[in-house]
Parts: C-alpha cells; structure tokens; sequence
C-alpha cells in the first residue's frame, strides 16, 4: 500500500537546499557543517537539478575551485569563514586558494556530473559546458590512481577515515588502534554542540585522527611524502568501488567529447582496478571488505561498502547472488535498510555515526546496484525503507535502522536530494 506522505515534502526538501545555499556551493547542514563538502556536492547537485539545473552546474564549478596543483580535489573547501565547526582551515594548514583541507573525499562527482549531462534539454550545451569539468575530474582520478597507488596494484589508498566519507566505521578501528594519538582536542570539538555527542565519535577517535592532520601538515601535505609516512593506508571499499563506476562514466562523457586519450586512460585504470577487486572478496562472509594495506588483512567488520561493487559493476553473477543473501540475512535483524554496520558485527551501534545508522543516500546508492543487478525487489525495499524514514523522520543525517528515529544534523542537504531524486512521491 502506498505510504502516507505529506504533500508538500517535495517542496520541503527544494526548501532545505536554498536555505543551505551559500551562492553557488550548498553547505551539508548550516550549523553542523558549513562549508562545501566533496562528496556530499555533487550529490546534492543531482537534487538541484530537479528543479534548477543551473544551480546545480554551478555546485560542481564551485567544487573544483579547491582543487590543487596535483589533481587532488580536497574534501572540504573553506571558501567562507566560521566558526561553527573543527577542524576549520587554519588547523589543515594547507597553501591553497580558496583555503581547504588536505585530504580527498569519494569521487562521486563524474557519476553525478554524467547524470546531469543525461539530463539535460540540450545535450550539446550541456557536454560543452560539461568539457572543463570532464579535464578537471579526469586529473583527480589520475591523483587516486597514481599518487594513491604509486605501485599500480589496481588497489586506492585512503589515509585518514574522514577521506572514506564513513569517517566513523567499525572498519577504520584497527588501522586506528595503530596511530598513536599525539594530540588532545576534546575542548575544540564543535560537533558535539550541535549533535547528542552518543551519536558522534568519541574523543579517542578524534585525537587519532587529528594526529594524522598534524603528520600530513609536518610534510606539507605533499601527496608523495604523506603517503609514505602515513601510518594509516587502507583501501576503502567506498572508495574503490566509487571510483570505478565513476570512471565508468566519466570515460562515457570524455568519448562523446572526443577526448580519447582520457577515454582510453580511465578504461586502462578500470580494468586494472576491477581485477584487483579479487583481493577484496571473503567468500566466508559472503561479502567484499576494505583491506589495511599496511597489514594486508581484510577487515573483520561487513559496512554498507560491502553492497558497492554491484553500484561499479564489479561483481560476478555468483557474487551478487551472495551478497543478496547476504543483505537479506542482515535485514532480518532491520526494520530499515541498509544500516551502516552490519549488526552481527561487533561494534555496531545503531545511534553512533557511521557504526549502524542507515543513510539515506548510501541506500540510494545500495539499490542501484543491486537494481543493476536484477535485484529489483531489494532496490524498491530500499526506496521504500528512506521514504519511510523521511517521512517520519524529516529530512535528518542519518537514521537509527530499529526504530527509524532521525540522528546527527537537521536539515541535511543530502537527505533531501535523495527525496528529491529516488525516494520521495514525485521521484522519477
């Protein structure tokens, strides 16, 4: 039966995203994060465009004003002051620009830059406005198969959790438990002014991660150096497979814009990245997993990252059957899908960020490729599951995957462009 959803929800999401409107770049959530965030823009983007599509060009033309020299396109841009949030630019200490930090964020900006090609009332137009843009993306690619795995082993090195995007996982706490914290920044937190601190990282989390800030600001966050000394290197599983959908598609925009030397350099980097994918399956657990490169060993936990490779097209026919029997077993545990953290996994919390919560545009992101995959039952069900929570919930950062109850930021940019885009009543 349909679900009973205010009719003017749509109207509240287009509302969300002009109040988080900074003149060309949408913040996330105006108290909790208001600066532009990497993977979060493009993202947003794509729910611009549903009903302002110039507004939603100018979210990826203000994205790449961050990026540096080397291609990196970086995971926050400063391009405004405040003081609502830590670590703000003077603690990256980077020499850019607009100012920004000093790491990267998932590349899901030639996936969404393609769908707002496909899209568009002219195609031409928009290919020729899309052209700078295609270069630009095509350098930050290069920067995460080059600089990020200078051995050309297919496999992309994160080097701080906050760079998967699930910055707080169950994954990232062994590569962790190895970085010595070296400074205390529990005073400075602002995070926990605006959201429950159960719903947050803890202290601990915070002062390791801030020690790899300080190591990345002792090498002047020269991409080479930093990669050597980090003593946090971990293939993501987010990462990987987001960067291979998106030169997937990022390689489908260069053909038709007769770039064929990056046409042909992303389908190099794919093929190459899509056999290392091997390293990341556990046929034990029926699932894919990140891998610490330093130790070479699998991570223990199954995150929502493990539904990804059918979303890059990554899988085998016999993989994907597996990991449908394994969401559906994880489900059985769920009122709402797809938590954060797999629940039989120890560490999952359904309240804290990232160890349990289900966001609700990883799911958008979850049924796609399982709608790739044939699994159309699976794909409805998790549409179905966020609009439920949307509609009970408001349009809130992340949801608790029992009791559907709303968590973290109000108001978030994402959240309502996933409304906008899949899951709401006037989704297409």
């Amino acid at each position: 039966m349909p679900l009973d959803l205010p009719a003017d929800r749509a109207e509240e999401a287009r509302a969300i995203l002009r109040a988080n409107d900074r003149g060309g770049y949408t913040v996330p959530s105006a108290r909790m994060y208001p600066f532009q965030w990497n993977w979060d823009s493009p993202l947003t983007a794509i729910g611009w465009a549903t009903f302002d599509p110039d507004r939603a060009w100018r979210e990826f033309e203000s994205l790449v004003t961050g990026q540096w020299a080397d291609g990196m396109i970086p995971h926050i841009v400063f391009h405004a002051d405040s003081d609502g949030y830590y670590p703000g630019p003077d603690a990256w200490g980077t020499d850019h620009a607009p100012r920004t930090s000093g790491i990267s964020q998932p590349p899901v900006a030639a996936t969404c830059l393609r769908r707002l090609v496909d899209g568009a009332a002219d195609r031409q137009a928009a290919l020729a406005r899309a052209r700078p843009l295609v270069v630009k993306l095509a350098a930050w690619h290069r920067w995460w198969h080059e600089t990020r795995d200078p051995a050309g082993s297919g496999l992309v090195a994160a080097l701080h959790p906050w760079e998967t995007g699930r910055d707080n996982s169950v994954e990232w706490d062994a590569p962790l438990a190895a970085v010595e914290p070296r400074v205390d920044v529990a005073a400075l937190r602002k995070d926990i002014l605006h959201a429950d601190p159960s719903e947050r990282p803890t202290h601990d989390y915070y002062n390791r991660v801030m020690t790899i800030v300080e190591l990345g600001k002792s090498v002047g966050w020269n991409g080479t150096a930093f990669f050597a000394r980090s003593p946090l290197r971990v293939c993501d599983l987010g990462i990987q497979c987001l960067l291979l959908r998106a030169d997937e598609d990022l390689g489908v925009l260069a053909r038709e814009l007769d770039l064929a030397p990056v046409a042909t350099q992303l389908a190099a980097w794919r093929a190459r990245s899509l056999e290392a994918m091997a390293r990341l399956w556990n046929p034990a657990s029926g699932a894919y997993h990140s891998l610490d490169l330093l130790t070479d060993r699998l991570a223990r936990s199954v995150s929502v990252a493990a539904f990804l490779p059918l979303y890059a097209g990554a899988a085998s026919r016999a993989q994907a059957d597996t990991l449908a029997a394994t969401w559906r077993q994880a489900m059985t545990a769920c009122r709402f899908g797809t938590p954060s953290t797999m629940p039989s996994i120890p560490g999952f919390d359904p309240r804290r960020y990232w160890r349990g919560p289900v966001w609700p545009f990883m799911n958008r992101l979850v049924a796609d490729g399982f709608a790739r995959y044939g699994f159309a039952d699976i794909a409805e069900r998790l549409r179905r599951d966020t609009r439920e929570l949307v509609a009970q919930g408001g349009f809130r950062e992340y949801f608790d995957p029992f009791t559907g109850a709303g968590l973290g930021g109000k108001d978030f940019s994402w959240t309502a462009a996933a409304w906008l885009v899949w899951a709401g009543v006037d989704a297409a």
